[in-house]
């Protein structure tokens, strides 16, 4: 009895201790947005945001760095971590080795049509100077960040992939790396733009509520918003460059060319292809299964222009559909994102480490 008790006693002694790690935090905080004051269409400039903060930020005083992570349509700042578990999610994927400790920052891009689309707007609101002016600035100023474009990214999802290849476009001193999870609005797709919204619908329409569940007209009254605005011409505020005249479809050219210089990722890319050789990592991807065969079509048309530019990129079809495979244990969040920000974003001081743990 005396030798078994020895025994492990000196087993005892030789495993040691596990040492017990506070747990992450999600922190909710909101901003009054200077950027958004005096919209035409009333959205209040006070925007919600949450931090997530890693198991380790409260250890030392050492500084980390930040994933911007831009949410879909009709998806405000509380989705990721509502539905889909993202704290336990980043907990364990930080915990295997995945990726090293990561601040990740959501923010409220909403309108009541769907999305701002992360541009400066008349109508909606300055919502890319929210992003870059204010958030980053106030993340950085109140939480340890390593606060350089070498260890910030963004990454989004839809609509928000759309957001963060435009971020990447216009603002590579901020954003030194880029996801884009199945984006739209990368490009011209097989139907014309014009053949989704109602336009009966949208020139009837005295208010946003009168456009109902038309899930497209919606949609499409959100895209004119931001890159089709008129600010003189309530209750939508939009130029819509279609409309229906005696039960047809009327094209109006001018206004057509003006969206779409200002709309599509394709069509942005001519004046911006050298900003994006500036960045660290860039990916994009989408799913073949996608039943709008137009969101494929246009990022495969992406992607090969992306090649034309000479812009060093990523891009995958994978099997999914349209954003079904994106969170959960073998969600691309956890088996490609994370990885991808876990090689392109740095973890330590400029000069120091220029790898993830």
């Amino acid at each position: 009895m005396r030798r078994a008790l020895s025994l492990c006693l000196a087993l005892a002694l030789f495993v040691a201790p596990q040492v017990v790690q506070a747990g992450s935090r999600l922190v909710s905080t909101q901003l009054n947005s200077a950027s958004l004051a005096g919209n035409r269409i009333g959205i209040s400039p006070l925007r919600n945001v949450t931090v997530y903060l890693p198991p380790r930020y409260g250890d030392s005083d050492r500084r980390f760095p930040v994933l911007y992570f831009l949410n879909s349509f009709f998806e405000n700042q509380a989705e990721p971590f509502a539905s889909h578990d993202a704290q336990g999610l980043l907990d364990r994927a930080i915990g295997a080795g995945v990726i090293g400790d990561v601040i990740m920052v959501t923010a409220d891009f909403t309108t009541p049509t769907g999305s701002s689309w992360y541009v400066n707007s008349p109508v909606t609101g300055k919502w890319d100077d929210f992003m870059v002016r204010e958030l980053v600035p106030y993340i950085d100023s109140t939480y340890r960040t390593l606060a350089a474009r070498e260890s910030r990214g963004v990454v989004g999802d839809g609509v928000g992939g759309y957001g963060a290849v435009r971020f990447g476009m216009l603002h590579p001193d901020l954003f030194g790396s880029v996801y884009a999870m199945q984006p739209v609005g990368a490009g011209s797709g097989v139907q014309p733009s014009w053949s989704r919204p109602d336009f009966d619908l949208l020139a009837r329409a005295r208010s946003i509520d009168d456009l109902g569940n038309d899930g497209f007209s919606r949609i499409f009254t959100s895209i004119y918003q931001a890159f089709s605005p008129d600010p003189d011409r309530p209750p939508l505020y939009i130029d819509p460059p279609a409309r229906r005249v005696d039960g047809h479809v009327v094209v109006d050219s001018a206004v057509m060319a003006r969206f779409q210089q200002r709309f599509g990722l394709i069509d942005l890319l001519p004046a911006n292809a050298d900003n994006l050789k500036a960045l660290r990592g860039f990916k994009l991807d989408w799913g073949r299964a996608d039943p709008i065969f137009d969101h494929i079509h246009a990022n495969q048309a992406f992607a090969h222009r992306l090649d034309e530019f000479g812009v060093p990129h990523e891009a995958e079809e994978h099997a999914g559909g349209f954003r079904d495979r994106h969170w959960g244990e073998q969600g691309r969040v956890r088996t490609d994102v994370l990885p991808f920000f876990a090689r392109h974003l740095l973890f330590a001081p400029v000069g120091e480490q220029d790898h993830a743990e």
